[in-house]
């Protein structure tokens, strides 16, 4: 196995897979740059822009259990390839929408091109390197998924200053044939050797499941979390996955083996890093406002302006595997995680609507070291509990978690923030500088006001010049107030994380607590999972 290419050339080949990773954690973050775009060149309302955001995820969250247990049965450099293909297709369908239902249908079928890659590359990292590198390799994994969350906004930026807004999609084209070309010549293909049948039954929980509760956890984001429809589809997931976990614990075919959870290096590692996420994605959700709307910065400068949270988290997950060889997984992890809510409460405290820059960068700075040195350990122990022949359902799971938690993040946070702006906005009642408007006037302007902070900006310069700047200070202070409300919540999000690794989490990958069923033994010193083909 020493003697194949994917082998001998696989540090070379993670270049390919790792622009595979790439492609996807930009999805989102490189769209949201855009949406203003779309807006005004297809007519988009704002739940329209919703919904062209909210496909993608939707889908991507609810097949990502599926297509790592496709990838295990039928190859993992297959189904990546594929998927690929299937991105590029459309990206370029997006690319050419002409109005906003084409767009969200072309983001929701993009979703699942997402869904088929991401699980791929992870377990083709963890299938094709030895013990000794894997952490090394993983953590490359890790920093450019957190690299491409931090350049999407920069990139985006660039593109819709010197572009259409439909350059956002078109650029992932000649990523994908690169990424494509590489890894045909340079992976091999794994996968189960003896693959059980089609676990039907748990397919369709675990998409209907995953589904209707990610669909209740961005609802209650836009709608709130007593509204009706939010508890059912929140009720309804849960109860969908609790159904999924009883069947699972229960056929021979298990698509996700319910015993991978009493591992926990397998559990515990996934449960911290969907808290990590949850507070990552919020964390992202208040800035582009922030330095945009609050600080005025243009969309390029706001870009520039996030790239030390993406270096620092870049830098300190490549830096992480040799850390952690020193201090072990469960030390990293928890000072990681502490480092990280140290570095939210830090912005809870100290930004306003008028920090100046420097501060805001040590904010980041503090926040990306945290979570940069939390990826690459949790994720190892994650792969690490799993066994070969069930890599791509171990890197689904882990997939999985990330994007419920970050769904989650942005929508719990995100009330947080919209309870203390709108207490914020409430304080133009009593501003002097709108005394003179009549009951009519004044309900109106803080009806306006209270859509939000870019939607109170647009509006005052409307008004006359004192009302105007009232309404944006107004505007401005509630932000900031709901804002650091939100991070204080995260604080406590990562405080638990923290303690979960001091007194939960194992030092190192307890991998001999999983034993499969009738599985070809496979050695740990074995480089490989079980190749077809060159």
């Amino acid at each position: 196995m020493e003697n194949t290419r994917g082998y001998r050339y696989r540090w070379l080949g993670l270049i390919f897979v790792s622009l595979s990773v790439l492609i996807i954690s930009m999805d989102n973050t490189i769209l949201n740059a855009a949406l203003p775009s779309i807006a005004r060149q297809l007519g988009a309302t704002t739940n329209d822009l919703q919904w062209v955001v909210d496909s993608y995820v939707l889908v991507f969250a609810a097949l990502l259990l599926t297509a790592g247990a496709i990838g295990d049965r039928y190859g993992r450099k297959r189904v990546l390839q594929i998927g690929l293909i299937w991105f590029a297709i459309d990206s370029l369908l997006s690319a050419n929408a002409a109005s906003t239902g084409m767009l969200i249908a072309s983001r929701a079928l993009l979703g699942i091109g997402g869904a088929l890659i991401l699980p791929a590359t992870l377990s083709t990292i963890s299938a094709t390197f030895p013990l000794t590198e894997r952490p090394q390799a993983i953590a490359i994994w890790a920093a450019i998924f957190g690299l491409g969350v931090g350049l999407g906004p920069l990139i985006g930026g660039f593109l819709l200053d010197h572009f259409a807004w439909n350059s956002v999609f078109l650029i992932n084209i000649p990523v994908v044939l690169i990424a494509l070309l590489g890894g045909t010549w340079l992976l091999n293909d794994t996968k189960d050797d003896q693959p059980p049948a089609l676990d039907w039954p748990g397919v369709a929980l675990s998409i209907a499941g995953l589904f209707v509760l990610v669909y209740g956890i961005i609802q209650a984001g836009v709608r709130g979390w007593t509204d009706g429809l939010v508890l059912a589809a929140l009720l309804a997931g849960i109860a969908l996955l609790a159904v999924f976990a009883w069947w699972e614990a229960r056929t021979p075919n298990a698509m996700l083996p319910m015993r991978f959870f009493r591992n926990p290096s397998f559990s515990v590692a996934s449960l911290i890093l969907s808290l990590v996420l949850f507070c990552q994605f919020g964390v992202f959700f208040f800035m582009s406002p922030y330095l945009q709307t609050v600080q005025g910065y243009s969309t390029s400068a706001a870009g520039i302006r996030l790239l030390p949270l993406a270096a620092i988290m870049t830098t300190m997950a490549t830096l992480s595997p040799r850390l952690t060889r020193r201090f072990g997984i469960k030390r990293m992890v928890a000072t990681g995680t502490g480092i990280a809510a140290l570095g939210l409460l830090f912005m809870a405290l100290f930004f306003r609507s008028g920090t100046d820059y420097s501060v805001v960068a040590l904010g980041e700075l503090i926040l990306g070291f945290g979570i940069g040195s939390t990826f690459s350990p949790a994720t190892n122990s994650i792969m690490g509990a799993v066994p070969l022949n069930k890599l791509g359902v171990g890197s689904a799971m882990n997939d999985t978690t990330r994007q419920v938690g970050g769904a989650l993040g942005v929508a719990v946070l995100g009330t947080v923030l919209n309870l203390g702006y709108a207490a914020g906005i409430n304080t133009l009642h009593t501003a002097p500088q709108l005394a003179a408007l009549t009951p009519d006037a004044l309900a109106k302007v803080i009806g306006n006001a209270q859509a939000g902070v870019q939607a109170a900006h647009i509006m005052a310069a409307t008004l006359p010049a004192a009302v105007g700047t009232a309404v944006i200070t107004a505007a401005n202070d509630a932000f900031m107030t709901g804002t650091s409300h939100a991070m204080v919540v995260g604080t406590l999000i990562l405080g638990v994380a923290m303690l979960l690794a001091i007194f939960v989490l194992p030092a190192q990958p307890r991998r001999h607590e999983i034993v499969e069923i009738n599985p070809e033994p496979i050695r740990e010193a074995q480089p490989l999972g079980v190749l077809s083909g060159d």
